[in-house]
């Protein structure tokens, strides 16, 4: 990822009088995974669209190698099929009247290129994504997996400089979606593909991403590793809509200091320098602990609910820091109205940028 392949510089798009995207900027190194990540209507997947060519911009400039795919005030804008860029839509846009193989051939044979290099291409790209002993069938015979399988084949088949994934994941069930995942962050990690994927879903950004950004309005709020994004959210957005957080109101009182609403003082990390009016500090539900551990930041609680999600218990605890969620693994299951002691580490407790 030495090398930046796209560059996206003060992205605006507007829908009349409503602007979608607001001065959106960033870059993608070579072979990176990227995700824009947010809810929807924030802008991700039309920016998505706008790297294509799908959408055009009211300004700002796009870049994929080096070459100028839109520029604003220079008045270019370079048509879809001469970028370069392959998308994988959410409906997967695989024609059901044809063959799996004439589904993956159709990009090549829009391009002309001959018989031979058609086969040869179609093959490799049905080999690497495990359909090539279904190259016969008819789409709409397809499975719901195999389809996506279809579309992400058709994708790479023409070998493009980039791969643009529109939540291509969202129409499968659950258990297949995570299987898929993992396929599609090995495959794209095997072959060097450099990609920008798109997803409403916090959980599939943080497992597949080398760095995921984060959009909120039409703006980008963080970017950064998902270890990044997960441990040290910048603004109360990011720690709710990433992950599940306990977000306590209060001051700052001191070098790593926070006075609580309710009188509690808590040491807490500051990723960015304090100016002093600062409100929020962040607590990932995840990072209390129930038990009395030596160090700072503990206070008594009673459990008044418990909520089993399987692979964790969530616990409502009323505390002096108020209502606090905490999510622990099944074991030692807590009663309601039992007595615990809620403990978590400095480093865990997050400052917000105002």
């Amino acid at each position: 990822m030495s090398s930046t392949r796209i560059e996206v510089s003060d992205l605006v798009i507007r829908y009349g009088d409503a602007t979608a995207v607001n001065g959106v900027s960033f870059t993608v190194g070579q072979g990176e995974h990227l995700t824009l990540l947010g809810p929807s209507g924030c802008g991700k997947t039309t920016t998505l669209r706008a790297i294509a060519g799908l959408e055009v911009p009211a300004s700002g400039s796009i870049r994929v190698d080096g070459k100028a795919m839109f520029d604003g005030a220079a008045r270019i804008n370079v048509a879809t099929e001469d970028r370069g860029v392959s998308m994988v839509f959410q409906s997967y846009a695989v024609w059901p009247h044809m063959t799996v193989f004439d589904n993956v051939a159709y990009g090549l044979r829009v391009r002309k290129l001959g018989k031979d290099e058609i086969k040869s291409n179609v093959e490799r790209a049905l080999d690497l994504v495990q359909m090539r002993h279904l190259a016969d069938r008819g789409a709409s015979k397809l499975s719901g997996g195999q389809q996506q399988r279809v579309a992400l084949a058709r994708a790479i088949a023409f070998s493009p400089t980039v791969v643009l994934f529109d939540e291509p994941l969202s129409n499968l069930d659950a258990k297949l979606r995570a299987e898929m995942r993992v396929e599609l962050r090995e495959l794209q990690r095997r072959l060097g593909i450099t990609s920008v994927y798109v997803t409403h879903d916090q959980e599939e950004a943080l497992a597949i991403s080398d760095r995921v950004i984060v959009m909120n309005v039409g703006v980008i709020e963080q970017i950064g590793t998902p270890e990044q994004i997960y441990n040290r959210p910048r603004s109360r957005f990011v720690a709710d809509f990433v992950g599940s957080a306990n977000i306590l109101k209060g001051k700052v009182t001191g070098p790593g200091t926070f006075q609580t609403e309710g009188g509690v003082a808590l040491r807490m990390t500051a990723p960015h320098a304090p100016h002093g009016r600062e409100t929020e500090v962040a607590v990932r539900t995840a990072y209390i602990g129930l038990a009395a551990q030596p160090g700072d930041n503990q206070v008594a609680g009673t459990v008044r609910q418990r909520l089993f999600h399987g692979d964790f218990v969530q616990y409502v605890v009323e505390s002096p820091l108020g209502r606090l969620i905490v999510r622990r693994p099944p074991i030692q299951l807590l009663d309601e109205g039992a007595a615990v002691t809620l403990s978590f580490s400095p480093e865990h407790c997050v400052l917000l940028e105002a």
